[in-house]
């Protein structure tokens, strides 16, 4: 073979080779960039409840088996999430923050776990120290006898409300002393999630039932319950 036309043979495949590297390039950063687009389409809040779904599934080994957390219904602000939170109470001490609908636990290194809660409705809200006095797995809730007069719907359970999903103490219950009596206030677990973030109690705190299941354990009686102002 003529040795120019060789020549001018490998310089066409070198042009046709340096093309078709640009045509990859420009279609891969296209692509990249699209994915990097799409990514960007992503809000937060999306972001944010697809971590959440890690931690608010179903329990199924539970005696009453629990389902997972409809989180359309949670504002996302409320996920249990590590926090910076400053304070010179003592690691495990629960803070109950009722004005923003938080409840702390005090992990120390100025790092807390935050929880989204619901808390007392206007004329119930109340603040001040507290202890854990009692803790309980699946109680049995029974009114007071202040509540059956005020809800005398409420007379029905006067014996007691049999453990359950619909048992409005949940899974599991923290029971707030003051002095060796009990308050009747309790830090418990709700499987409404619409709740989270309202006033709607008579002064206890509720938290979805997952995060009272990451709570519960690491709580031991005579925890220190410290309850703001609201």
């Amino acid at each position: 073979m003529d040795r120019g036309i060789a020549d001018a043979g490998e310089k066409d495949e070198g042009a046709r080779s340096e093309l078709l590297n640009r045509r990859s390039f420009l279609l891969g950063s296209a692509a990249s960039f699209g994915a990097l687009g799409l990514a960007g389409c992503v809000s937060d809040d999306d972001r944010l409840r697809a971590e959440a779904a890690k931690l608010y599934g179903p329990v199924p080994t539970e005696k009453f088996p629990i389902p997972a957390v409809d989180l359309s219904k949670v504002d996302p602000k409320y996920f249990r999430q590590t926090v910076r939170y400053a304070s010179n109470e003592a690691p495990g001490t629960i803070i109950v923050d009722p004005g923003n609908y938080y409840v702390y636990r005090i992990e120390g290194d100025g790092n807390a776990t935050r929880y989204g809660a619901n808390v007392g409705r206007s004329g119930f809200l109340w603040s001040g120290e507290a202890y854990v006095g009692r803790k309980s797995e699946w109680p049995i809730w029974t009114p007071p006898k202040e509540m059956i007069a005020r809800q005398p719907e409420a007379r029905q359970y006067a014996g007691g409300m049999p453990p359950g999903l619909e048992n409005p103490l949940g899974a599991r219950t923290l029971h707030l002393y003051q002095n060796g009596v009990y308050t009747l206030y309790t830090i418990y677990s709700t499987s409404d999630p619409e709740t989270i973030g309202s006033n709607i109690t008579s002064g206890c705190t509720g938290l979805l039932t997952q995060d009272m299941l990451d709570l519960y354990p690491r709580t031991p009686v005579k925890t220190k319950v410290v309850v703001l102002p609201a």
